[in-house]
């Protein structure tokens, strides 16, 4: 679950990390309202959406005056935002953070993440703030600092410490970094994230580091320890198939091709798309009903998949074992004829009763296409969707 950048400020200050003055508004006069509050000085304007590059579409605006600051709000709010995360279409703003401007002496990234490859949290650090932290990797990978995270215990002072240190840091900048890196592995552990980044964390001109931005993503599987979370969920931010998927029970992400998905299982849902991809085509999603689909559950399936313009052909991939083969092929006729369907059907069956389930589809009189195994499928999606 992905949240927005004033509500991951909300937990970092909970967590003893600094971050700016700011409120947050849905209007133009309400913008100008809020500079106002502040006195006298500059202030930003920051569109709230769950996109990253938001200064590069125009969605971050420094503003000196409460005129300036309502006609910034006002354009921000009446366009969508357009970056390199939100795809030509863009995405609509409802929200803006108004804060007060900060003076920068020098900008860093620090953010916490699972590194697979030992099975650890690994806190990253880097001078090169303001950036994407791939950016840094490609071209400067020696400017990234690492430590892991051991047992659960969160971060141990010298290792803080020595972050700072590699950072360049001095004095009483040390002290600050370290509460600052020390509450933000709290906030991963304690609140079981899959992301927790702050870019820029800044150390200002009067000598203090605060988090000017902030990005916190968490574990949907461990939201049911965290009721209180749920309080952060924008679903205005997220894929309306995405969030029908979830609210049916059924595994869902949208890709970019056009060979619609519909499988039982995760680790086959992937071969699938591998398979797809093996001979020509492009998955359009990565879809997993589970092992006990029922007739209602492959329906919405279908129309989630079938709401994709994209969408030229629909593979059916589905292993009988926990379901025999004949009650997925009753799923999937009675499916097919409550969905309007507009493109070819392909449905690969293995497992309990293949035979059967394989008979009942030919002699349907649906215009659904069978094949023999994964191979036999993939070839004939792909030549499907042309």
């Amino acid at each position: 679950m992905k949240i927005h950048e004033y509500q991951a400020k909300e937990l970092l200050r909970s967590f003893g990390v600094p971050t700016p003055t700011g409120t947050v508004v849905d209007s133009a006069p309400a913008a100008r309202a809020a500079f106002d509050s502040f006195g006298k000085g500059i202030a930003v304007v920051k569109a709230q959406v769950h996109a990253g590059g938001r200064g590069k579409g125009g969605g971050v605006k420094v503003v000196r005056s409460a005129d300036e600051c309502q006609s910034e709000a006002e354009r921000i709010l009446s366009h969508p935002l357009i970056t390199p995360q939100t795809g030509p279409e863009g995405v609509p703003v409802r929200k803006l953070l108004i804060e007060q401007a900060t003076g920068i002496a020098h900008e860093y990234y620090v953010a916490v993440v699972l590194d697979r490859a030992v099975q650890m949290p690994v806190l990253m650090a880097s001078t090169e703030g303001g950036v994407e932290i791939e950016e840094v990797a490609a071209h400067n990978p020696s400017a990234i600092k690492k430590t892991h995270i051991f047992d659960g215990r969160g971060l141990l002072p010298f290792q803080a410490r020595k972050i700072a240190f590699a950072l360049g840091l001095t004095g009483t900048l040390v002290d600050e970094a370290v509460k600052t890196l020390t509450g933000l592995v709290r906030l991963y552990l304690e609140r079981d994230c899959s992301l927790a980044e702050i870019n820029p964390w800044v150390q200002t001109t009067d000598g203090h580091m605060i988090a000017l931005d902030g990005k916190i993503n968490f574990d949907d599987n461990a939201l049911f320890r965290h009721k209180d979370l749920e309080a952060y969920r924008d679903t205005t931010e997220e894929d309306p198939s995405e969030l029908r998927a979830q609210e049916t029970g059924i595994s869902f992400v949208k890709l970019d091709g056009n060979i619609g998905c519909l499988v039982n299982g995760a680790g086959l849902a992937m071969s699938t798309m591998d398979i797809i991809k093996f001979h020509g085509g492009d998955p359009a999603n990565f879809l997993d009903v589970g092992g006990g689909a029922n007739v209602d559950q492959v329906t919405t399936a279908f129309e989630i998949i079938l709401a994709d313009p994209a969408v030229k052909a629909v593979l059916v991939n589905i292993f009988g074992g926990i379901m025999k083969c004949d009650t997925i092929a009753t799923a999937v006729m009675e499916a097919f004829k409550r969905v309007d369907f507009r493109v070819p059907l392909v449905v690969r069956l293995e497992g309990t009763n293949v035979e059967l389930g394989r008979k009942m589809l030919v002699d349907s009189g649906l215009p659904i296409r069978t094949a023999s195994d994964l191979t036999d499928a993939a070839q004939k999606a792909v030549l499907a969707a042309g």
